[in-house]
């Protein structure tokens, strides 16, 4: 299967660094919480910008016969290496203030040094330090190419860090957790790399700056006590990393210090400065690196390079568990091209859409067809082809997917034969351009072939309604189809068991409807706007029912057809009745959380997720619901709970659309009346909510379409891309 570019490069790189990639990390994360077990030692004492370095000299003068060299390290540990009255020499950790001794400087723990050196070099020397800083650079192409497969996916920068539909386990945290690490990765990547090339010496190195100092003109007058210096008066030991002092007495023996940006050589009798270098850029370069590589000195960014190493091996994981699925659905075929009448060319991006494909086509086998299937771009002249069925999903902002991206520029040339086609677009309505690729196919082949069945859209990869497509096809066809059963192609799902705790009676509804409350056994997250799957055969066969939160428990509004399986199930149960089901979280359907006004548009049991928001509507947000039904007495099974819920400032107000009664109005009747205001709160970053009935979305969305046109001279399509429209329709 061709994938695109940057997908290959992306594998590609993951595989051929796979095990310096896991070693790294691995070891990566043990050296993370090295900084973090020395910045916890007990040595840190006193405030370090508040004492200058004139203090701490006296102190230690006054103290010690004979002080050497102090220094400040990354953790603000202040040591110094001293003699004292009886000889001795102590060298390590100090309080500066009062120049007590606090204690030596403790060995570094073997672990540290023996996965320090595994990390570095696996134990190889220079080899190992070439690959472990190839491995580094590889690592940072592979974030990179990683972050280019999201702004595809998210069609563009500014989408980066939209929501993302979670369809699987690995696919949705791969993005989620790469999204989050990026830039800590690249950091880690960029600074290994750095610090690679600074050790096989392909960056110049500084380490000994050369003072030119006038040796012939150095003054020993006038005399200062090294407390009057001004430069250790004025400046802090914060500000200082290293200080060496006088060898002898000899004018020509000077204070050395490191501070943070240059290196001093201070005159010892009169405190003058007597040469000031800076660091060059790529001594900078170079302490930076380290520090941002191993988190010296900050728990914080110890964490976080912790955690970003833990991610690498998720990305390891989640990324050849994501290759080995699409490898699964490899094309293999059982004719030749030439040799079949049906042909089944598919456009996938991540490989579902093929694994749906390669169903109908051993389907197709099993009925005794010859059938081909292959990829889009590869569409070519097939000698004996009758007809024609195009699987494809939508890849970006209504983009091809990569192997599909040719197609409709070439099979105008290819296909010269008459033929028939039917064409199958997979996608989610979360996204603005849901199907759009097979929409521009199907348009496409209507030029040049002849469609037998009408573009079919699947929404989230529902078995349920890709059955319903191949009935559909069967029968139009005339050719037996016999699909496997749902719970042989998919994993079982997890359900909990929910208890009913009221319901109403279908029978004093005119609409046959009813609600349902169900209690969870057990901790259950619950948000309005969520799905509740039932399994009325105790099987696979699952149905949907968008759900309203009352407390902790789920409310349901459904209507009850003769032969549904599933509100047929869930109007048998009685209270205190046990079912099992499961909650399929729908974040893209919740109520807005800083939306300053919120219009919920509704038909039918599409009310019970906005009953649910409006109970959980605690700070009064301005909510304006329009509910389409049928008759007044539809409306007696909601109005207690809407006559309470304007009562208590949680709806602002109702506008009812009676369809059989009255003046027989639709929702989107009341839409066109109240225009100006509609116009207004688009305007204004409000959000509009619409669930219920597909041919009740259809109308409401061309009602907006025409008001937004209308009276702000933009598309609705413009204020669905600001995130200002919610759809959950069915």
């Amino acid at each position: 299967m061709t994938i695109s570019i940057w997908r290959y490069s992306h594998l590609a790189l993951a595989v051929s660094s796979f095990v310096f990639i896991v070693l790294a990390a691995v070891t990566g994360i043990i050296l993370a919480f090295e900084p973090i077990s020395e910045k916890t030692r007990p040595y840190k004492v006193g405030d370090l910008d508040s004492i200058t370095i004139a203090q701490t000299i006296r102190t230690f003068k006054n103290k010690y016969p004979e002080v050497i060299e102090m220094e400040v390290d990354a953790n603000n540990f202040f040591s110094a290496s001293v003699f004292t009255e009886d000889g001795d020499n102590l060298n390590g950790y100090f309080d500066p203030e009062s120049g007590v001794f606090l204690g030596e400087k403790p060995e570094r723990p073997r672990l540290f040094q023996f996965v320090t050196t595994l990390h570095r070099s696996l134990f190889l020397k220079g080899v190992g330090r070439f690959f472990v800083g190839l491995c580094s650079f590889l690592l940072f192409l592979i974030a990179v190419s990683g972050a280019i497969l999201i702004v595809k996916r998210q069609r563009g920068f500014k989408q980066f860090f939209s929501k993302i539909i979670n369809e699987n386990f690995s696919q949705y945290y791969h993005i989620v957790t790469g999204r989050i690490s990026l830039i800590p990765i690249v950091i880690i990547t960029l600074t290994g790399t750095y610090l690679s090339l600074e050790k096989f010496r392909l960056i110049p190195e500084h380490k000994n700056l050369q003072h030119e100092i006038d040796y012939g003109n150095i003054a020993g007058t006038p005399p200062l006590n090294f407390h009057e210096f001004p430069f250790f008066n004025s400046t802090p030991l914060s500000a200082i990393k290293h200080i060496e002092f006088p060898f002898s007495t000899d004018v020509e023996d000077f204070y050395t210090i490191k501070t943070r940006k240059s290196e001093l050589k201070i005159n010892q009798q009169t405190g003058g400065i007597e040469s000031e270098m800076p660091y060059p850029l790529t001594n900078f370069l170079s302490s930076l690196s380290l520090s941002l590589h191993t988190g010296k000195g900050s728990i914080g960014w110890s964490l976080i390079l912790a955690l970003a190493s833990l991610n690498i091996l998720f990305f390891v994981y989640s990324g050849f568990k994501m290759t080995l699925v699409r490898r699964k659905s490899s094309i293999k075929n059982k004719y030749r091209k030439d040799e079949c009448e049906y042909v089944i060319l598919v456009g996938s991006e991540n490989g579902s859409t093929l694994g749906f494909a390669n169903l109908f086509y051993n389907s197709l086998l099993k009925a005794g067809q010859k059938v081909y299937i292959d990829e889009l771009n590869t569409v070519s002249p097939y000698k004996k082809l009758k007809h024609l069925i195009v699987f494809t999903a939508t890849y970006g902002k209504g983009d091809a997917p990569a192997n599909a991206s040719r197609f409709l520029k070439i099979a105008q040339q290819e296909l010269k034969q008459p033929f028939s086609y039917s064409a199958v677009g997979f996608g989610s309505l979360s996204y603005p351009d849901f199907c759009k690729f097979a929409t521009d196919v199907d348009k496409h082949l209507e030029t040049f072939g002849f469609r037998s069945v009408p573009l079919y859209k699947i929404n989230d990869k529902s078995f349920a309604s890709f059955l319903e497509w191949a009935s559909v096809w069967s029968s139009k066809m005339n050719v037996p189809i016999q699909l496997p059963k749902e719970q042989d192609v998919l994993k079982a799902k997890k359900t909990k068991s929910f208890e009913v705790t009221y319901k109403t009676s279908v029978h004093k509804n005119p609409d046959a409807t009813f609600m349902i409350e169900l209690r969870p056994k057990g901790m259950q997250r619950i948000n309005s706007g969520d799905l509740l799957a039932i399994y009325p055969k105790n099987d696979h066969t699952e149905r949907l029912y968008s759900i309203g939160k009352k407390g902790k428990a789920i409310r349901l509004s459904v209507k009850h057809h003769q032969k549904g399986l599933g509100s047929d199930y869930l109007n048998n149960l009685s209270p205190n009745d046990i079912l099992k089901a499961r909650v399929i979280k729908n974040i893209k359907f919740h109520f807005p959380k800083k939306a300053p006004r919120v219009i919920l548009i509704a038909n039918g049991t599409g009310i019970a997720p906005f009953l649910g928001m409006l109970e959980e509507n605690k700070k009064k947000v301005p909510a304006n619901l329009y509910l389409g039904l049928r008759t007044e007495a539809s409306f007696e099974l909601y109005q207690h709970l809407i006559n309470h819920y304007l009562k208590s400032g949680k709806l602002t107000n109702i506008h009812l659309a009676l369809s059989r009664e009255k003046e027989n109005l639709y929702v989107q009747d009341l839409l066109e009346r109240d225009a100006a205001f509609i116009a207004n709160a688009l305007e204004n970053r409000n959000v509009v909510m619409i669930c219920g009935s597909l041919n009740m979305q259809n109308d409401v969305l061309k009602t907006l379409d025409t008001i937004c046109k209308d009276r702000l001279d933009k598309p609705l399509e413009f204020y669905r891309e600001r995130q200002q429209l919610k759809m959950d329709c069915y």
